[in-house]
This record gives C-alpha cells, structure tokens and sequence, in this order.
C-alpha cells in the first residue's frame, strides 16, 4: 500500500519521535535527582536523536525562538531550562510507554542508534581533522543525519517497519521513494528545515546518501556528514571511505583512526546505559519464529515500571499534602507503604531533637509502647545495621539469621513479627527526620530492593509531606507566641493608660462632691468625666486590635486648644502639686494638626505626668507651641514640654522609648514614653527627648494638614496667564 507524500508530510508534523528506553531511564534518574545539572542532562541527550531532535524543536518553537535560533544542542537546553528540559524528558518517557509504537511493533532500536552515535562522535572528529570551526554542529549533524528514519517510522509504522530494519544505503532510499514517495534523507532534512537554522545541517541530512563527485563542491559540513555516514556503516579502508575523506582531506590514517576512536566511544556509552549490542545489526528474525524476550522488551519494561512508580509516588505525595496532622500523615504513610510495597506491618521511628537517637512514633492502639522505644544512632548498645539508613540517607536491609544484629533491630523485628526488614530514611533538604521501617518476608527482600528506587521515590514524598507539617506547627507555635506577646504587651500598656483617665475622674469627682455641696454649677465638670469616661472605653477596646486606640477622622486639632484644656486638667486636680508650676507658651496664631484631639490630649498626659514625677521637690514645666517648622520639605507644627528637673542619665536616655526602661517602681513602669512614641508615629509625627542636668524637653512634631488646592476660575487663569507672559 503506497501513501502519497502529502500525506506522509501531514503525518510527520505530528510524530514523536521513540528514544532509546535506557536512555530514557537514565534522564529520569536525573529528572528526580534535584542536584542534577544541565551538564549532566546534556551529556545524556547528546546520546540520543529523538530526545535531541524533540529539544531542538522546542528551543526553535514560536515560544522560545525570541532570542535567536538555536544551532547547539547546549544552547537549545540552556534556552528552554532545566525545570522545561525534566519536562519533556518525563512527557516522552509517558508517551513511549503507552505508544502503540512501542508494544505492537517491538522494533529494536539498538542499531539505529549504534549508527547514529557513531557517525555523531566521527562527524566530530573528522570536524576536527579538518579545521572546521564547528566541531558540535558536526556532532549535531551526525547524530542527526537518519533522524528521517525515526520519523517514518513513527508517522508509517506499518508501511515502514521493515525498510526501518533494512542497511542503510542507496537501494533503502529507492525502497522509500516507491512505497512512500519521500525517502529518510528528505524526511529528516524537510523536519530540520522547519527549525529555520541559520546552518547548513538540514543540507547535511539532505545529501548525506549522495556520492563523492556530487558533493564535491559542497559546505564542509554536507561532507563532514557524508563521510561519517560511510564511516559509521564501511570498513576505514572501503574506497567508498577513501574517496569520501580525500574530498575532506583527511588521509587513510586518520580515517582508521576515527573509526576505532568512535567504535570505543559508542561501546563506552552502550555499557553506561546498560544497552546490550549483541547482535544490534542482526537481521530480524522470520516473523514465523515467536520472539524472543529481548534486552529492549526489558529495558521497556523497567521503563514503564519507572514511570508507573513516578505516578504512583506523586499520587502518594498528592494524599500526604491533604493529612492536617502529623498523627495522620504517620498512619497514612504507613498503611500506604503496606499497600503499595506489601509490607506485613510497618513502624516509624522520628530522629531526636539532639540527633543522636531514634524513638518511636505510636500509630495505632495496640502500639503505644513504641513512645518508649529509643535507639540511639552512634552505635551505642552494640550493632546497630538501621541507624546507618539515617546516617547515610539510603535503605538498609536487614533479616534475621544474617550479621549479628542489636538489641534495638531485634526488638524491631519481634514488634512487627517477621524475618526481615527494610528501613528506609524520611529526609529533606539532605537530612533525616524519620525513619519508615517495613516488615517483610525474606523472600520478598529481592523483589523489593528491585523496586529500591520507588521505595525512595514514596519516602521523599512522605519526608516532604512531614517536613511541611513541622514547619507549619512550628510556625502555628511562633504565631501563638508573637500574639501572647503582643497581648501581654497590650495588657501593660492598657493597664498604664487607663491610670489616667481614672486618676482624673477620682480628682474631679472629688471637685464636683465639693461643688454640689456649695450649690455651684458643675456643667464643666460632668462634661470632662463624660469625656475622660470615653476615653477609658477608647483604651480598653484598643486592647482587641493589639494597638494603642486612636480615633478615626481626618478633622484639623487645633494644638493650642488642646494643650490649654490638658494644662487646666492638670491644674484643677491633684495631678499638679502646689510645689509644681506650669507655663503656657503659645502661639497667637493657630496651630493645626492632622493628629487627633485625643491622641494630642493622650500624649501629651503622659509627657506631664512624667514631667512632675520627675520633680517630686517641685520645679516648673513649660508648655510651648514653637510655630510652624519646615523639617524635609514637609510642615510640622514644633510643641515641646520642658522640666527642671535632674535629667534621665544617659544609659536611660539612649533606649528611653523601650518598653521597661525606666528608673520608676511599679509593674506597668517604663510602659508611658513607649506609648507616647507610637501614638506620634501613628499619627506620622516625630518625637525627640534632650535631657542634661538642668531638666528633660521633649521635642514634638506634628504634621500640618496640607492646604486644600482651589481650581482657579477662568478669568483668574487668564489672569495668571498673562502676569506670566
């Protein structure tokens, strides 16, 4: 059945192109390895022409291409990131393993990609030989010279199974051109095309079944490829070879020594990737004969296996991230870990706050002596084969009838009633917080260590899972501890406040008892306790929001007014002693604040009251309002209270507005000037203190309400206009 070459084309657009499985499981060993590199994974990919074509297609996609078209493999990898690189690695480990490609056709890739690495590191050498600049393009090119192949093979599995396996020569070319109408070379330098490179390496693929007198006149590169090909697939001394490197200039040497130079390094590769190329050029067998289970059937096998495992780890992780406790997480992971990994029972043991022993974690109602069961994890009590899965970060294996075994593994293996055991470590961030420990059968112990790296795999997971419950208790306990704080410090800081509302009412109610007995009006009087008894409900709700309470309101104080009311306050009562004088300097104009009238009134009560605790053998203060100052571009009004008294020493005087700084007696001392601070920062004003021998000042600045800008009328623009022409 012949398929036209539209339609072969439209088919191509969309094929993934099969990767070598082994390779495919070493990228995902390096996808899980969070230490991984972009060195490492290009290392790997550079193996292999379908990871490496799907990169390069990526890298020069609509999405990636802003900054120029990658002709590097290093740079293509750089361009799209490691985390996009993992991606792709895993969606293509997916695809190859539920792809009808890889189970219905079982086609053994392993000669396919013999040739390809081969000619990829002799295209590179032979780069080199010459003096092209370009020695990576080459290995490029080489190893992508037959992806053609791969990708027929994806878009016609049916029509082409059998050219797939067929030498790579002049005669398979006529086989495609007849059945499909597009032979591999054209396939693959038509899927190249599409990157847009500003290179030859689509040309490269294109002519590489050419002969030497055709491409005689050719880019280096074209030639470069063409000879690899010959190389890869013919004896260094077959004229075909010969003739190839002579339009190279490269002698038959040289050639021979490629040859060998690429036959080691591809035999290198293959048994770092576990490939097996016994028999990788050998025939097919008749389709009669039933097939043999191949080193590919196998390594497809652990490949989905290994993906199988990544699926099922993440759904574990998924379940762990739901538990809202640690009790919970621990009895999910352990009847998880039975389930997936036959375990007959399973324990876990939490590493000590010191670190130097392991004790049990109670799961379950028949297990709570385990809170009692510590094993230490320097050796100490004899041999102690778990503690090293803490200390190493990896499973241990442990049964009985083996080494000699401790006390503690003993135990363990009497409280889950088997023979055996495996103890894998709980870690993150490159250290072990828990131990799982499953009971198993010593015949299971091979079948698990066999599926080691999904045991390790489900134990990140639940590491994970348990690292992020901790932190987030120890972050709950921090919070509960900051809001005890913050409520201790509020408590204080109310208790210290409401002092003075309720002094000052105590005082006036002692006024308003003299004046109601001489029939004199008290109106003034009942309006400052409704006032004072305000503000004690004020201070008290300020106790809710962890604050010192402010008023809402954007209204202007009038500094004068207020600073007057606060004076008489102190002077009608028992506040101000007779020893005490008080002065009012003020401002004839007024001086408006955005402060609010009682954050003005409460601060300056507790400068006052301070001011005459520090003169109890009397003295005098002064009140003033300095007028308007101009402090960074921004107005203030300047009030300042003043003392004779002694002065604050200067070990005070350094931290005076710390809570508990204070030469005062009392539970609540040191609470005032903290307060004042942030009630004039609340209101975005500044305080400052000076303090020598001969009395204390404390300086405020309050801001200024900025004036209102009035849209002039028309006839004043004009106005404003024609004075500035």
């Amino acid at each position: 059945m012949q398929s036209s070459d539209s339609d072969i084309r439209s088919r191509l657009l969309a094929v993934r192109l099969p990767a070598m499985p082994q390779i495919l499981l070493k990228l995902l060993e390096h996808c899980q390895n969070d230490d991984a590199g972009m060195t490492d994974l290009a290392e790997l990919i550079a193996k292999d022409p379908g990871i490496t074509s799907k990169i390069l297609t990526v890298a020069n996609s609509s999405a990636y291409h802003r900054s120029g078209l990658k002709v590097g493999l290093e740079q293509s990898l750089a361009a799209i990131g490691t985390d996009m690189v993992k991606t792709l690695v895993i969606s293509e480990s997916v695809f190859q393993i539920f792809n009808n490609f890889s189970h219905a056709n079982a086609t053994d890739l392993r000669g396919f990609w013999k040739h390809s690495l081969s000619a990829a590191v002799t295209a590179r050498d032979i780069a080199t030989c010459m003096g092209y600049p370009h020695a990576e393009e080459a290995y490029l090119a080489g190893l992508l010279h037959d992806v053609g192949r791969l990708a027929l093979l994806a878009a016609a599995p049916r029509e082409y199974a059998a050219s797939f396996m067929a030498a790579d020569d002049a005669s398979l070319c006529a086989v495609e051109q007849r059945t499909l109408q597009i032979t591999h070379a054209e396939a693959g330098a038509w899927l190249i095309e599409r990157w847009q490179l500003d290179s030859f390496l689509a040309d490269s693929v294109l002519y590489h079944h050419e002969s030497a007198e055709r491409v005689g006149g050719a880019h280096p590169l074209v030639r470069i490829v063409m000879l690899a090909h010959l190389l890869s697939s013919l004896p260094a001394d077959d004229a075909a070879v010969i003739s190839a490197g002579a339009l190279c200039g490269v002698d038959a040497a040289s050639l021979a020594d490629i040859s060998e130079r690429a036959v080691l390094q591809v035999r290198r590769a293959a048994d770092y990737l576990g490939i097996d190329l016994a028999g990788a050029d050998a025939p097919t067998p008749p389709a009669s004969a039933p097939a043999p289970a191949t080193p590919a059937d196998l390594t497809r096998e652990r490949l989905s296996d290994e993906v199988r495992n990544m699926v099922l780890a993440a759904n574990a992780g998924q379940t762990f991230a739901r538990r809202q406790s640690e009790q919970e997480l621990r009895e999910t992971v352990l009847r998880s870990a039975r389930i997936l990994f036959g375990f007959d029972d399973a324990v876990m043991l939490q590493m000590s706050p010191t670190g130097q022993a392991l004790v049990g974690c109670p799961v379950g109602v028949d297990r709570q002596r385990l809170a009692e069961f510590s094993m230490p994890i320097d050796g100490a009590g004899g041999a102690n084969t778990i503690a090293l899965a803490a200390l190493q970060l990896r499973p241990v294996y442990v049964k009985r009838g083996g080494a000699l075994l401790g006390v503690g593994e003993e135990q363990v293996l009497r409280m889950l009633g088997t023979d055996a055991l495996v103890a894998v470590p709980l870690a993150t961030a490159g250290r072990c917080t828990a131990l799982l420990i499953g009971g198993i059968g010593q015949g299971q112990l091979s079948d698990l260590q066999q599926r080691e790296r999904f045991l390790q795999a489900f134990a990140a997971q639940a590491g994970t899972a348990l690292a992020s419950l901790t932190a987030e208790r120890a972050d709950d306990s921090d919070q509960a501890a900051t809001v005890a704080r913050q409520y201790r410090d509020a408590s204080r800081r109310v208790a210290h406040e409401v002092n003075n509302p309720l002094a000052i009412i105590k005082n006036y109610l002692s006024v308003l008892d003299s004046k109601l007995l001489r029939n004199e009006p008290v109106l003034g009087e009942m309006s400052i306790l409704n006032e004072e008894i305000d503000r004690v409900g004020q201070i008290v709700s300020g106790l809710a929001e962890l604050q010192p309470a402010t008023p809402s309101g954007h209204r202007a104080t009038d500094v004068n007014r207020i600073a007057e009311s606060v004076v008489a306050l102190f002077q009608k009562t028992a506040f101000m002693p007779a020893s005490v004088q008080i002065v009012l300097r003020l401002e004839e104009r007024p001086g408006d604040t955005t402060a609010g009238a009682d954050t003005l009134r409460q601060i300056m009560m507790n400068l006052l009251k301070n001011a005459v605790e520090a003169m109890p053998h009397g003295g005098e203060i002064e009140v003033a309002n300095h007028g308007f100052l101009n402090r960074d571009g921004r107005l203030y009004v300047e009030l300042s209270i003043r003392d004779t008294g002694p002065g604050i020493p200067a070990d005070i005087l350094e931290t005076l507005f710390t809570p508990g700084r204070s030469t005062k007696a009392g539970a609540n001392r040191g609470q005032g000037l903290a307060i004042v601070q942030a009630l004039v920062r609340q209101v975005d004003g500044m305080i400052m203190c000076r303090s020598s021998r001969t009395g204390t000042t404390f300086e405020i600045l309050l801001p200024v309400p900025k004036p209102v800008k009035v849209a002039a009328s028309p006839a004043a623009a004009r106005s404003q206009l024609m004075d500035s022409l």
